[in-house]
């Protein structure tokens, strides 16, 4: 889904083009069709909805307050850099960005790297978004959109990000997602892995955490009416399939307080614009939306849920 020819380290020629299911390796038995249908159940609400509680990057992940003085938008643009950094980018690589969201980090990475860049969304107001911050770049290198699932894709690239998309894929899909990515990389290759996780068992038990019903409500609630399909993987989930593809984990970096942080800004500003919200959807979407964000930040909170970056390395 991404890359340019020659993966992308001499190409620095304008290409903007968004890709509408257009699957390249369809013919293939093991073809795998993307979750369209759950992911746009959520991501295509309305993003003027979304504008409602996010900072003005719209980014809809986790943010990293390297300081306490930071705002949102301040403590996104530190993740996205946090990210970045990790993956030793260079002028004229190209980085494809799995669950682009709304281009924040596409955006950065074409900015701050000069790199060319290639992002797959399932959402199409995402992809709409996204083609228009293009549109308006004055960056010469590649840049595109694919409406797409890694599953469509077969580019060879020099990095891969991927921020809050792996919580959407399947258990089952584990083995391809990595078995893709490792294929898709040079030798040198990186990729940074940025999913919420759950402790193991042996954690919540020595921690002393019991998992209560009203727990194993609120996981059903969040799986069945804000992420139908999801699953959170754990820590040993992503070491164990990442390795069997090839992937060496040079770091594993736990946030779970940065995001429960996020969390509580955004019920915030939601909270704040509860007449707006309500006339732009109803009050059920935001009640339902409130009682995520509130209960989500209480588990990152008391340690029901974690969120790690991965750096990946291709060995």
């Amino acid at each position: 889904m991404v890359g340019l020819a020659g993966v992308g380290r001499s190409a620095t020629q304008e290409q903007d083009t968004v890709l509408l299911d257009t699957p390249a390796n369809a013919d293939q038995a093991e073809y795998m069709e993307p979750r369209f249908d759950n992911v746009q159940h959520h991501y295509d609400l309305s993003d003027d909805f979304y504008r409602l509680f996010l900072d003005r990057t719209q980014t809809y992940s986790c943010a990293y307050f390297e300081r306490e003085d930071l705002t949102l938008e301040q403590a996104q643009i530190a993740k996205i850099d946090l990210s970045l950094g990790k993956l030793g980018l260079q002028p004229g690589m190209t980085l494809l960005d799995i669950g682009c969201g709304w281009g924040a980090t596409l955006m950065r990475a074409l900015e701050k790297y000069d790199v060319n860049v290639v992002g797959l969304t399932l959402s199409k107001n995402q992809a709409l978004h996204v083609q228009q911050l293009f549109d308006d770049s004055e960056s010469t290198r590649s840049r595109r959109v694919l409406l797409e699932g890694w599953e469509q894709f077969d580019e060879p690239v020099d990095r891969i990000v991927s921020i809050g998309a792996f919580e959407h894929f399947g258990s089952d899909r584990y083995n391809a997602f990595f078995k893709m990515a490792y294929e898709a990389l040079p030798a040198d290759g990186l990729m940074l892995l940025h999913t919420i996780v759950l402790p193991s068992d042996e954690d919540f038990a020595a921690r002393g955490m019991p998992i209560t019903m009203r727990h194993l409500k609120f996981f059903k609630f969040i799986m069945d009416e804000i992420f139908p399909g999801g699953r959170l993987p754990k820590v040993t989930d992503v070491e164990e399939h990442a390795t069997l593809a090839g992937f060496t984990v040079n770091r594993i970096h736990p946030l779970r307080l940065h995001y429960a942080r996020t969390l509580d800004y955004w019920a915030a500003a939601l909270e704040a614009n509860e007449e707006e919200a309500v006339a732009l959807q109803s009050r059920e979407v935001y009640d339902r939306y409130m009682r995520y964000l509130t209960g989500c930040a209480e588990l990152f909170r008391d340690g029901y849920t974690d969120i790690c970056q991965f750096t990946l390395a291709k060995g």
